[in-house]
């Protein structure tokens, strides 16, 4: 099980999406993307607590990965999947209309 490391979020470039992690452990900065922070309800700030686990990027430097904001909620849903949802229920809708249509002789 990977170990989950404390740090807080020393810079933060939000028009590039990532920034640097300064650990409570006193070890180098650590870098963290905006992907290692999925469904949060906003994106972060400088200073905010970060709890992350450590990974080997390809070049072989440490970034944060699989990590959340102390305090700062998760969507309860990501917003696309009800989208998806309605969208089922109207091509299912359509298609049943279009085939009581056909077999009471209003499409020929």
């Amino acid at each position: 099980m990977a170990i989950e490391t404390k740090g807080v979020l020393k810079t933060w470039k939000d028009d590039r999406g990532f920034g640097f992690i300064k650990p409570d452990d006193g070890s180098d900065d650590i870098f963290i993307h905006i992907s290692a922070l999925k469904g949060f309800v906003r994106r972060p700030y400088r200073g905010d607590v970060i709890y992350y686990q450590v990974e080997q990027s390809d070049d072989g430097k440490s970034k944060a990965v699989k990590a959340r904001i102390e305090g700062v909620e998760l969507y309860a849903e990501e917003p696309a999947s009800k989208l998806g949802v309605w969208l089922s229920i109207a091509v299912i809708i359509i298609f049943l209309t279009g085939l009581g249509l056909y077999f009471n002789g209003w499409i020929k």
